[in-house]
């Protein structure tokens, strides 16, 4: 019988580990059972009693798992670095966005904007609201979704500008990404995988999570506007 392998993974890196787990599941026979969701949402069912064996989620809250022994000792790898971007429909204008000032004014003349309550991006972009100074401005025609992927409003019409990772914007057919926020005020996060110390297949798991930090699955975690950092920090 198969051996499967249970996955709780950021939607961060969703478009990418669909992708490589299907290279992953054919060339080892093991079955990846995965549930994607913000990490908000994630560390719940992990507090609530979920059991995975292998956990994909921000760095902080994987450095802190692994703290607290409920990641496996030495386990952790750091992915890939994310970042926050624009999208709008396909075919719809495309605002500048290439400097802070530019992006504010961007938010400001959008019609309507959407992001995301839960996940990095969401809470990124609330706080980045409060320092640019136009919070009241934008959330007065904002729809925030709980979890999921705000382009999928920008496809419907419901807003002029989706705000999220740019990977989970690219996950979404029907959307032109205009591109990342200004690196000066968005730096990038970076999200790790590691195996949950429960696991009874710790070796199968790490071994999956080395697939995903591999020379092979860069190039696929680039496709998808991601950087690749396991590679990275291999071959330094």
């Amino acid at each position: 019988m198969a051996e499967t392998l249970k996955i709780l993974s950021t939607l961060a890196i969703a478009a990418p580990m669909r992708e490589l787990g299907q290279r992953f599941e054919h060339t080892t026979g093991i079955t990846l059972d995965a549930e994607y969701g913000p990490t908000v949402l994630l560390v719940k069912r992990l507090d609530a009693g979920a059991q995975p064996d292998v956990v994909a989620l921000t760095k902080d809250k994987v450095d802190q798992c692994a703290s607290e022994g409920t990641i496996a000792a030495n386990s952790a790898v750091d992915l890939v670095r994310s970042f926050v971007g624009v999208a709008v429909k396909a075919g719809a204008p495309r605002p500048k966005i290439g400097t802070t000032a530019e992006f504010r004014e961007a938010l400001l003349a959008a019609r309507s904007i959407g992001y995301s309550r839960a996940g990095a991006s969401g809470l990124f972009f609330v706080e980045l609201l409060k320092r640019l100074g136009i919070a009241e401005a934008v959330n007065a025609k904002a729809t925030v979704i709980p979890e999921g992927f705000t382009a999928e409003l920008a496809v419907s019409g419901k807003v002029e500008l989706a705000i999220q990772q740019v990977s989970e914007l690219m996950a979404v057919p029907g959307v032109d990404i205009v591109g990342p926020l200004p690196r000066e005020i968005e730096p990038g996060s970076v999200f790790s995988a590691g195996v949950w110390a429960s696991s009874t297949r710790k070796m199968q798991a790490a071994r999956l999570i080395a697939f995903l930090a591999s020379a092979e699955a860069a190039p696929v975690i680039g496709r998808f506007g991601l950087e690749p950092l396991g590679w990275e920090a291999k071959t330094g």
